[in-house]
């Protein structure tokens, strides 16, 4: 399955993939097969596109959008860093990080639309990793989500 072609159908668009934040390496390959990427939220041109805590400032499904957006960005610069996204094998491990108040308990919940979202464009083997999913006190920018990936790649 040509992943460019599955974004095609299931009407997605690519964005421009958002600046680093810091210094650091956004895809790093290590070891034969591997790539990690560093924490990406969900920015549109380079600017937060959901800001503040959810349960607070964001309903859920608003940070499931946010979630989705994030993937979206994680995958563009994946595309720009590796050069072809049909390179990936498989989504290992999913690390990932939601702005809550203290009492907003379903960061499961926020990180299931992305997920879902790379299980419909790399389908179910391949598409869904282990997972991490860690509420917090704050993130950069004041974003409500923030995701890094571990990935398989073909060489």
């Amino acid at each position: 399955m040509d992943i460019y072609e599955r974004l095609r159908e299931l009407g997605l668009e690519l964005p421009a993939p958002p600046p680093a934040g810091g210094v650091y390496m956004p895809v790093k390959e290590f070891g034969d097969n591997l790539v990690y990427t560093s924490g990406i939220g969900p920015l549109r041109d380079g600017k937060p596109a959901y800001v503040g805590k959810v349960g607070k400032d964001l309903s859920l499904e608003e940070a499931q959008e946010a979630a989705a957006l994030t993937t979206l960005n994680i995958l563009s610069v994946l595309h720009r860093d590796l050069g072809n996204l049909n390179r990936i094998k498989s989504i290992v491990k999913m690390l990932g990080f939601v702005a809550s108040s203290e009492d907003f308990h379903d960061q499961p919940k926020v990180l299931n639309a992305s997920t879902e979202l790379l299980i419909k464009i790399f389908g179910e083997k391949a598409g869904k990793p282990a997972r991490s999913a860690i509420g917090t006190n704050v993130l950069p920018g004041n974003i409500p989500v923030e995701i890094e990936l571990l990935i398989e790649v073909y060489r």
